[in-house]
């Protein structure tokens, strides 16, 4: 999930939302790793007695759980534990909390998840996809007080692959045991966010026994910029090779949304979602329709933007197809020239009704409280519905039925990191290098990008445009994008939901 409390445009610049070689000089470092575990529940590190301004976090909790998942009943353990991060000088600079899915077999991949932000924990992927439990939740009429209820996720990844869910540093109950300005440097910033988080998968993996296990990784939003850059980290630095990567609705290519004064691709990046999103409420949303919207777009709208006015035919030509696209007013699409900006769609599309549409998915509404202010002043309709009931689940999900007892806040997303977060040049830069060097280096490693249609956060033909601008390096379809019904979060929708696990089970069985 990202943080939406900025205007218009900006809206996607705030979704911005491991250890180097000590020859190198990281400014982190790690202890050294513990011998495997004898039985097979996950390890977690236990950092040792230290003066530190937090007591430890709980040792590591199990339980056994069972879901029904296809008619067939599926047999689990749960583990909640720490990872401890450690600075140059050994002490304890923070605790990663893991939360990890493991059934008894041999040769099980293990799959590690986590979200964006940044300064989202991964609680939206665990209960909302891919996990074994799911709770409904971001979906329009849903309300935040509405009764916490988990069911057996027949979407889940876990009887073909074991789970572990990553609480990056200051988000659900993992944590820093340092000052604020020794917390930006190591935990906060693009490169050294990278670092750790690439580091915990790795200790993971050795705590656990497990190097020798096929390996994927999936990160959602900001966590799909951290994907390849992780991948590519973990190849390159800590001798790790994933064979697979799920990028989900990801914050991949930022540099496509610049110069919208001269460049036609942050609207070609929109257009496409705003469309669906109409003709999902026409009920005509097909991927036969999406295909002439994504050919339309790529060629004569483009084009038509880049004329100007040194083509007016072209021009009202535009304005008129578009208002038929989207349904909007043709006014506000003529004062637009036919290039529909974010923010003041999501006040436009639903004005008569006094509501407001999220960013997420813009058929998701909520009242809007300030409907005569010039920008929008309230919480994004997703967020301020699904942040209580995705807090609750996981609070007592992990205190009461896993037994891992903590006296703590949970953050399912810290704005707090958000408002620490280095936005460096490096983060602007993107992911895609990082891609590309992964996808070369390794000519079995695959790649799904998946998308919902309706997503304005993080559109799908930013995705689209990316990979067809790639070389291709051996089978073409070793990175692919795919698109579901829904947005950001497509996947609170059963079928979508069903559909991905699909698309992923597909990737596995490639390896």
């Amino acid at each position: 999930m990202d943080n939406p409390r900025f205007p218009a445009r900006a809206l996607r610049a705030a979704s911005l939302a491991c250890l180097l070689s000590l020859a190198a000089g990281s400014a982190i470092s790690f202890a050294q790793t513990p011998p495997p575990a004898a039985d097979n529940k996950p390890a977690t590190k236990e950092a040792p007695p230290e003066k530190t301004a937090l007591p430890p976090l709980p040792p590591p909790a199990h339980v056994q759980q069972q879901i029904t998942l296809d008619g067939k009943p599926l047999k689990y353990t749960v583990t909640v534990g720490t990872i401890p991060v450690r600075d140059k000088d050994g002490k304890t600079a923070g605790e990663v909390v893991t939360t990890a899915y493991t059934v008894e077999g041999e040769n099980r991949p293990v799959t590690f998840a986590l979200n964006g932000g940044p300064g989202a924990a991964s609680v939206y992927l665990n209960f909302g996809a891919l996990g074994p439990k799911h709770m409904n939740a971001g979906n329009e009429g849903d309300s935040p007080s509405d009764p916490v209820t988990l069911t057996d996720n027949q979407g889940t990844w876990l009887d073909f692959t074991d789970l572990v869910f990553i609480d990056p540093i200051g988000t659900g109950f993992s944590r820093a045991n340092v000052p604020e300005d020794q917390q930006k440097k190591l935990f906060f910033s693009t490169q050294s966010d990278i670092e750790y988080l690439s580091r915990v998968v790795y200790d993971w993996l050795v705590l656990n026994n497990r190097l020798a296990s096929r390996k994927y990784l999936v990160g959602e939003s900001y966590g799909g910029f951290r994907g390849p850059r992780i991948t590519q980290y973990l190849q390159s630095q800590l001798g790790v090779a994933l064979n697979g990567v799920v990028l989900v609705s990801p914050y991949l290519n930022p540099s496509q949304e610049q110069n919208g004064d001269m460049s036609p691709l942050p609207w070609m990046m929109t257009l496409p979602s705003i469309t669906a999103a109409h003709l999902e409420r026409e009920k005509k949303l097909t991927p036969e329709a999406m295909a002439d919207v994504i050919a339309y777009t790529r060629g004569e709208y483009a084009t038509t933007l880049l004329k100007g006015r040194s083509d007016e035919a072209g021009q009202q030509k535009l304005i008129q197809r578009v208002t038929e696209m989207t349904g909007l007013d043709p006014q506000f699409v003529k004062y637009s020239g036919g290039r529909i900006e974010t923010g003041a769609y999501l006040r436009e599309v639903h004005r008569e009704e006094g509501k407001l549409g999220s960013v997420y998915d813009s058929n998701v509404t909520s009242f809007d409280p300030f409907p005569f202010a010039p920008e929008q002043r309230a919480n994004d309709p997703i967020l301020a519905s699904i942040i209580a009931p995705l807090t609750t689940a996981m609070v007592d999900f992990v205190t009461r039925t896993v037994g891992w007892k903590v006296d703590a806040r949970y953050n399912a997303l810290s704005y707090e990191v958000n408002r620490l977060w280095d936005r460096d040049n490096d983060l602007r830069r993107g992911a895609v290098p990082e891609l590309r060097e992964a996808v070369a280096a390794d000519p079995k490693l695959r790649v799904l990008i998946v998308h919902g249609w309706n997503d304005l956060s993080c559109p799908f033909m930013g995705s689209v445009l990316t990979v067809d601008e790639m070389p291709v390096m051996g089978d073409p379809t070793r990175v692919a994008v795919r698109e579901f019904p829904g947005g950001h979060m497509f996947y609170t929708r059963d079928s979508s939901r069903v559909e991905l696990r699909k698309e992923v089970m597909a990737m596995f069985q490639k390896h």
